[in-house]
């Protein structure tokens, strides 16, 4: 493989963030030396849906040979980075509630529709966790609820809908962050479950995305020392293919959560944590900061793991074969015109039916 070939291969794995209301020039220079797999959009990237629009425009096109992604978190509750116009969703811990699958159905319908909408067409929910522990700081009112069959159930319908209307669906966060302490953007949270505990509680709700044929599951930056003591779970060969890729038999993108929070970047630099994440069978990368700088390097030092023969190419082409396969599938018609105008997307957005959809769940607070 020449090396261009090879750097091209390998930027197709990196989703990045970025700072700004519009793409940087850094980004697109990125794009251009490397191709890029797609962006994430946070609350700093957003203005007004019109301005969405455009971004997401410019960002499916980044790369000429291989649509981009363009994703968001956008699960409800307190993860939402697209307020008002658009729906504001309460969280799933409301829908857990409903135990209703058809609300459940009629939520993601509207939530894609709006995505749709401004051209997003990744969405990291549903938060697959299941809430066993009620001091959890970070999936908390995240979760659909405190049992393994109520999160499977919701949660694949909720998978079933985003993708029927267009949406690529990414469970998260495996093996599963319900039962932790602390929050891993702040640290490193520790489950010290044995595997036939996650099997029997953890395992269920993604065993059911699988089912379902979600797109994408998230890894979580948890440290399983009775599955692997040496490094957590993003970085694990042990979880990432032999238990998610092997036991569960998933065959679509398994993505990192973002390599820059400190359960990783504590002990990982950027650079060195994506090839671990890559060697670990990670199809794609999260550097989310907008550090452009990190971004570079973390393709660079990929690309010198797979030179050196420390990251066989072979795990890179079979990454970037998921990569194509989900994108076919999702991104196989790209929007051909100019994003709508602040009417049309008046329209769309918040609509009186979605909002009804939202507190009716939110009666279950």
């Amino acid at each position: 493989m020449s090396p261009s070939a090879l750097r091209h291969q390998v930027g197709q794995l990196l989703i990045a963030g970025f700072n700004g209301q519009q793409l940087p020039v850094e980004l697109k220079q990125l794009a251009r030396e490397f191709g890029l797999g797609g962006v994430i959009l946070f609350a700093r990237n957003v203005v007004d849906p019109e301005q969405v629009a455009e971004v997401c425009y410019d960002a499916a096109r980044l790369d000429p040979e291989l649509p981009s992604w363009v994703s968001v978190d956008q699960e409800g509750g307190r993860v939402a980075r697209l307020k008002a116009p658009f729906t504001e969703w309460p969280p799933m811990a409301t829908l857990g509630r409903s135990g209703d699958v058809q609300l459940a159905e009629r939520f993601a319908r509207a939530l894609a529709s709006e995505l749709k909408a401004v051209g997003i067409t990744l969405d990291y929910a549903p938060v697959l966790d299941v809430h066993t522990n009620p001091n959890n700081p970070v999936i908390g009112d995240r979760a659909l609820a405190d049992k393994a069959d109520d999160v499977a159930r919701l949660g694949a319908a909720i998978i079933r809908t985003l993708q029927q209307e267009g949406v690529a669906a990414c469970g998260k966060h495996f093996p599963g962050h319900g039962d932790t302490s602390v929050d891993s953007h702040h640290e490193q949270p520790l489950l010290e479950h044995p595997l036939d505990r996650l099997r029997e509680v953890e395992f269920v709700p993604f065993r059911a995305a699988i089912e379902a044929q979600v797109s994408a599951i998230m890894t979580g930056h948890v440290f399983l020392p009775a599955l692997d003591d040496k490094r957590p779970a993003t970085l694990s060969k042990r979880i990432v293919t032999d238990l998610l890729r092997v036991e569960l038999g998933y065959q679509g993108l398994i993505l990192t959560d973002d390599l820059e929070m400190k359960a990783i970047a504590s002990e990982y630099a950027a650079p060195q944590s994506a090839v671990l994440a890559v060697d670990a069978g990670c199809d794609g990368v999260l550097i989310c900061s907008g550090d452009h700088h990190a971004q570079v390097a973390a393709l660079e030092a990929i690309v010198h793991a797979v030179e050196d023969n420390r990251v066989r190419s072979s795990r890179v082409e079979d990454a970037l074969a998921r990569q194509r396969r989900a994108k076919e599938r999702f991104l196989a018609a790209p929007v051909a015109s100019r994003p709508r105008n602040r009417q049309a997307l008046g329209q769309l957005l918040g609509r009186d039916d979605h909002r009804a959809i939202a507190a009716e769940m939110a009666r279950f607070v």
